[in-house]
């Protein structure tokens, strides 16, 4: 059967077309992320917990509002890069006022409120920070002030704070905005609260509302948050401020424990996969065809050999001894990989030889050693041809197992922990109590993409059995 005859056997059937439709999705996935993504994203961000310090924690997808029928806040970051306005505050000092507008109209309170301020640079003293809150109403709350602290005495201007790492206020968590909150109470509404009761309350329910009896009844419409930086030299800058309202809904998938954007890791799964799953498939089909058809054909000493040292790989339990070698060894992809390798080819080697055994006494093998060609040419000039859809579609075949191999052994605990994989992400999940605690987007997409990804390649190889089975494709004429 010719190359072109085989292909239009394959694509003839709509299991194939489905195959190659979800494998284009995961091709597609996995090359968006290795254009877009850094090498060491694994390191770099998803492993580092500061960076995803302003996201919500374990908050659900974005799009379950629709489902429930409510209309939770969604997570907002302000970015002011540029002042707004810079005035003469009094004699001898500077106001350089970062704003940022923004129209509330949620059916909750945000889950937490921070505030980041980067690279100050200051000339004489350091400058005071006051941020503010304008809400409905033009009613203006003053809830954080802040003294940017001196650099060490000895260095000369001008003076770089929080250059390397950015000043990151939680809000909703910090003393100094407890005791704010808990003047404007007072003053405003005549309601005392210890700054620690305030704390308790939730700055964010006392800032987006207004006291209701003992509850906050939330306020709805146009805020203002100003963020003004009292300064000696009017030389003195602030590369951005940036204000955050956590969200009680984020992005595609959710967020885990740690905040983490789920969709980011789930996506960055994709290539890890693939990579995974081809590379093993397609280096244990070379080995263990190879060896097949160098067995079944030189037969004697050489087949003894290639024999007796599959049947003592084959007999070793491929999960335990992989749970082991990871154990003892540092944990990467590359030694989860090499051990699939190792202890994958022998299945197929048995299965090959006894294909070339038969091969073997074919009257065409027969005219080419009468020709006087040699073995190699005979067994990858002539019999490996023959042979050529079985393997293939067994490396097809193969390329889920050392997917679900890994992942098995990532759920387990023992996966790379550098980059992010669907395995690792279950694992956390279930080590986190995701489960037990109702976080249902972090177990089930991990747990589909994995099923997904798997059911690809059995399609591909299903599609496959027509041109590989003289039988059936008859029957399908």
């Amino acid at each position: 059967m010719s190359l072109s005859n085989s292909w239009r056997g394959f694509i003839s059937s709509n299991v194939s077309k489905v195959g190659i439709m979800f494998l284009i999705v995961i091709i597609g996935a996995s090359v968006y992320v290795l254009a877009t993504y850094p090498a060491d994203f694994g390191k770099r961000y998803w492993n580092d917990p500061t960076y995803w310090a302003d996201y919500p924690k374990g908050a659900p997808p974005a799009w379950i509002k629709y489902l429930a029928g409510d209309n939770p806040p969604e997570h907002i970051i302000l970015f002011m890069k540029e002042p707004s306005s810079r005035e003469i505050y009094q004699q001898g000092l500077y106001a350089s006022i970062y704003t940022a507008e923004f129209t509330y109209n949620y059916d909750d309170f945000p889950s937490f409120l921070s505030l980041t301020m980067y690279n100050i640079t200051y000339y004489n003293k350091p400058p005071l920070v006051i941020a503010s809150l304008t809400r409905p109403g033009d009613e203006e709350v003053v809830f954080f002030i802040f003294y940017i602290p001196s650099t060490p005495s000895g260095e000369n201007p001008p003076y770089r704070v929080f250059y390397e790492n950015p000043r990151r206020v939680f809000l909703s968590g910090e003393a100094a905005v407890w005791q704010e909150v808990s003047r404007f109470l007072n003053d405003r509404y005549g309601i005392v609260l210890s700054p620690s009761e305030v704390g308790k309350v939730g700055v964010e329910k006392i800032l987006f509302g207004e006291p209701v009896g003992d509850v906050f009844r939330l306020l709805k419409g146009r805020y203002v948050v100003r963020v003004a930086f009292i300064h000696s030299d009017e030389r003195d800058t602030v590369s951005y401020v940036k204000f955050v309202m956590g969200g009680k809904v984020y992005g595609l998938a959710g967020t885990d424990s740690l905040g983490r954007d789920l969709a980011v890791g789930l996506l960055f799964g994709f290539p890890v996969a693939l990579l995974i799953g081809v590379l093993t498939s397609t280096l244990t089909t070379t080995v263990g065809a190879t060896l097949g058809i160098v067995s079944g054909y030189t037969g004697g000493r050489t087949d003894e050999a290639i024999q007796r040292v599959t049947d003592v790989i084959n007999n070793i339990p491929l999960l335990p001894i992989l749970i082991f070698l990871v154990f003892i060894l540092k944990p990467s992809i590359w030694l989860i990989i090499s051990i699939l390798i190792a202890f994958g080819w022998p299945g197929l080697t048995i299965v090959v030889r006894s294909m070339v055994l038969q091969l073997r006494s074919s009257q065409l093998v027969e005219a080419e050693i009468a020709l006087g060609a040699s073995r190699w040419r005979i067994m990858f000039r002539h019999i490996l041809p023959q042979i050529a859809p079985f393997i293939f579609a067994q490396m097809i075949f193969t390329t889920p197992a050392a997917i679900l191999a890994e992942a098995a052994l990532s759920f387990l605990g023992l996966g790379d922990p550098s980059i992010p994989t669907w395995g690792q992400i279950l694992d956390y999940g279930f080590r986190s109590g995701g489960i037990y605690t109702g976080y249902w987007w972090w177990i089930v997409p991990p747990g589909l993409l994995i099923v997904f990804t798997s059911l690809t390649f059995v399609l591909l190889a299903l599609g496959l059995e027509p041109v590989i089975n003289p039988r059936l494709r008859s029957v399908k004429k």
